[in-house]
């Protein structure tokens, strides 16, 4: 199997982007490492001449760039979500990864949907946010997991391009090194994921039924829904396990 056909699978999502310029470095920054797939949320100004400028021979990348209107729509058919957090502290906790357990980890998750055939289905995001102030809560409700660059802490300012810079790096050692490892050992998984979609869609359900039981007041909700979120992300969720738990609610529904 070609080392692309493991990055093709990596998306890199960049949300509110204020500077052309840095939507042409990202994607240059992409296609030296071999990455292609550049989704762009609500940029302030795409196509521009300027971001042309920075792409610096990565055109390419910049001409087929999605550019849709939301978070939800970028990774509406991803099975697993990065979120890129320079912030420590939130007001709900999150384990933070580092770009290379990231990066392993989206190339373990992309690999997963296929086996040994090689029919590879799975697409990982990374999900960059705004160059000011990052990513909203309500964003990073739909990450998976984040993941932190750690740099200087006296000097912490990192540019976006540079950020994707080094994910993008991370990635490919780790598709090269999984092409490198004996594929008779690796486990023939046909489960597949649910994609960012679907668990909104499960998501969504659970609410409303938990509404109209009591259980969850709209009035006062207590973080509940970020705190299932965060659960339900983080167990990626096969669609046989899906099935099985929209049809566990469809039969409390009726009681």
């Amino acid at each position: 199997m070609p080392l692309r056909k493991l990055l093709e699978k990596i998306r890199i999502v960049l949300i509110h982007t204020s500077h052309p310029g840095n939507i042409g470095a990202a994607a240059r920054a992409m296609k030296t490492m071999g990455l292609s797939d550049l989704c762009l949320v609500n940029p302030k100004s795409f196509p521009d001449e300027q971001a042309n400028v920075m792409a610096s021979s990565a055109e390419d990348v910049l001409a087929h760039a999605q550019v849709v209107d939301t978070l939800e729509e970028a990774i509406a058919d991803c099975h697993w979500v990065f979120g890129s957090s320079a912030r420590h502290q939130r007001s709900l906790a999150w384990s933070l990864l580092e770009p290379r357990d990231c990066a392993q980890e989206s190339i373990r998750i992309i690999s997963q949907q296929g086996g040994q055939q090689g029919n590879l289905q799975g697409k990982v995001a990374l999900v960059f946010g705004r160059e000011s102030s990052g990513l909203t809560n309500e964003e990073l409700a739909l990450c998976n997991q984040l993941v932190h660059i750690p740099t200087n802490p006296d000097y912490s300012s990192l540019n976006i391009a540079s950020a994707v810079q080094i994910l993008a790096y991370e990635c490919r050692l780790a598709a090269r090194d999984w092409m490198a490892l004996d594929k008779s050992v690796l486990e023939d998984s046909t489960s597949e994921l649910v994609n960012a979609a679907e668990l909104e869609a499960y998501l969504n359900h659970l609410e409303k039924a938990m509404v109209r039981s009591g259980f969850l007041d709209p009035e006062k909700p207590r973080h509940l829904m970020a705190r299932l979120c965060r659960l339900y992300g983080r167990l990626g969720m096969t669609r046989s396990e899906l099935k099985l738990l929209r049809g566990m609610l469809v039969a409390f529904e009726k009681c």
